[in-house]
């Protein structure tokens, strides 16, 4: 179950990426969707395994990240929309399956991947602004990869 909870998430992952890129938004229409489905999988990957505590972790990383950017959302709306929130518990759901180092791994190769994307876009022309879906994602599945 934890595979597939895990799969939906790379189509939903590939998907968030290129509308954001795109559009710069990240529709609900995929967001929460994908949230409902990777948090039911993974709740019956964790009965079926007998492993609350990896539940447990998965609803701690989505709020270990949910936090914080919820903090910048309401303090700067421009910066964080809504949907980098929900797409922030979301990536914290699947790194906090895997631990609380990945969770903090997941998240800082987010921030460098952000900041990084940040500066190139400083380099080329003035603001700066990027969307944040993109390096989100990569910082997720690259702290997923290092830790496999």
């Amino acid at each position: 179950m934890a595979v597939l909870a895990f799969a939906v998430f790379a189509v939903a992952s590939a998907a968030l990426a290129a509308i954001d890129a795109r559009t710069r938004r990240l529709p609900d229409a995929v967001v929460l969707p994908a949230a409902a489905v990777a948090l039911a999988l993974l709740l019956l990957a964790a009965v079926r395994r007998d492993d609350p505590a990896r539940l447990a972790g998965a609803l701690l990383g989505a709020g270990v990240l949910l936090a914080p950017a919820l903090v910048v959302h309401v303090a700067r709306p421009v910066a964080w929309g809504g949907g980098d929130v929900k797409l922030a518990a979301l990536v914290g759901l699947h790194l906090g399956w895997r631990g609380m180092d990945v969770i903090a791994l997941g998240a800082a190769a987010g921030a460098l991947l952000s900041g990084a994307a940040g500066a190139g876009a400083l380099s080329v022309r003035r603001g700066g602004e990027v969307p944040l879906g993109p390096p989100l994602l990569a910082g997720c599945w690259w702290g997923l990869a290092a830790t496999l």
